[in-house]
């Protein structure tokens, strides 16, 4: 299976290296890696060329953007200007951050997923941020839930979904749409992927209404999104998540943002979400 991976990168020039290194030690080397320099002002582009020089499947691809790291749309867009400079001739695409580092089997077993079960459609690990001195489990989301940093897709599963959505919420809204369209998500938790960065560390305080802005894009309704934020609020023992997304999904209705779903779409996500809300109460 060939595959493509595209890694956006603003201002990593203290970790792309080391995400790159990564790649080159797999046990299963991709067929090609696009990075996309995007607007950035310190060493990333000098980093990257070190390695495009060495290996001549990794591309170095540079655009010029907002320097606002704002969730999804920028990095969403500077995905695509790279996927836009590649073929079709690919089996799975990957969208890698530039502030991970994989383990050295990660390709060769998300491959093996993928042949292992045909209706596999997203595949990926599990984020292991640093505590001290150890590496552990980044609790922000579930263990069954692919992570927007290391991400590959199967070919047929990308092209259902209609690729990514330039928001905040596309990877969230990508795995509900896979469901959709009758694919299989998985998450290997052997594979650890250290996430060097924690997320949301470089986000801006203008970007704290946007997940509520994703919820009302996602026609999650406000009763699920109330429940989905407090939960968060209460996991991550903060209480301003609730109320910013709150503001943010009354501010979105207000302006009446464009869906990132279709009617139908979101009747299937609310139903999808009510289901996982009943489990988690009665089990």
């Amino acid at each position: 299976m060939n595959i493509y991976i595209v890694i956006p990168a603003h201002n990593e020039g203290d970790y792309i290296s080391l995400m790159l290194n990564s790649l080159t030690q797999q046990t299963l080397l991709p067929k090609k890696v696009v990075v996309v320099n995007d607007n950035s002002t310190d060493n990333t582009q000098q980093e990257i060329n070190k390695f495009s020089k060495n290996y001549n499947w990794i591309e170095s691809l540079s655009i010029l953007s907002s320097k606002a790291h704002i969730p999804g749309s920028k990095v969403v867009q500077a995905f695509y200007k790279g996927y836009n400079t590649l073929d079709e001739d690919y089996d799975i695409i990957c969208k890698f951050d530039a502030d991970i580092i994989l383990p050295k089997n990660y390709l060769e077993t998300i491959v093996k997923i993928f042949k292992k079960n045909p209706k596999v459609g997203i595949a990926g690990g599990l984020a292991y941020i640093k505590n001290n001195k150890e590496w552990v489990y980044e609790n922000i989301a579930s263990k069954h839930h692919v992570r927007g940093p290391f991400k590959a897709y199967r070919k047929k599963c990308f092209k259902d979904i209609g690729g990514l959505k330039s928001s905040i919420g596309w990877d969230t809204v990508d795995i509900l749409l896979a469901k959709y369209y009758g694919w299989d998500i998985k998450t290997d938790q052997t594979l650890h992927v250290k996430h060097l960065k924690p997320t949301g560390q470089s986000y801006s305080k203008k970007s704290a209404l946007l997940q509520g802005e994703a919820f009302y894009k996602m026609r999650y309704g406000i009763v699920i999104t109330v429940i989905a934020s407090l939960k968060k609020s209460i996991k991550q023992s903060n209480i301003l998540i609730l109320q910013n997304d709150l503001k943010g999904y009354f501010k979105a209705k207000k302006e009446k943002k464009e869906p990132l779903v279709t009617i139908e779409e979101g009747r299937f996500i609310r139903k999808l979400r009510w289901k996982g809300i009943k489990h988690a109460i009665f089990n």
